[in-house]
């Protein structure tokens, strides 16, 4: 259930894009890539300041 709500989470897109089907499993899958790939960036992100500003 959390794949589907978490584009809504994230101010994607709205809950009732989910209900009047004006978005698919695609538009879903696409977004939830995009949020997994943000997330991942910012660890490193944060691992690397950690790493190098002291």
């Amino acid at each position: 259930m959390s794949y589907l709500l978490d584009p809504v989470d994230a101010g994607l897109i709205p809950y009732y894009a989910l209900k009047d089907g004006s978005v698919d499993l695609c538009d879903i899958a696409l977004m939830n890539d995009h949020l997994a790939v943000k997330a991942d960036n910012q660890r490193r992100i944060e691992k690397w300041r950690e790493d190098n500003e002291r």
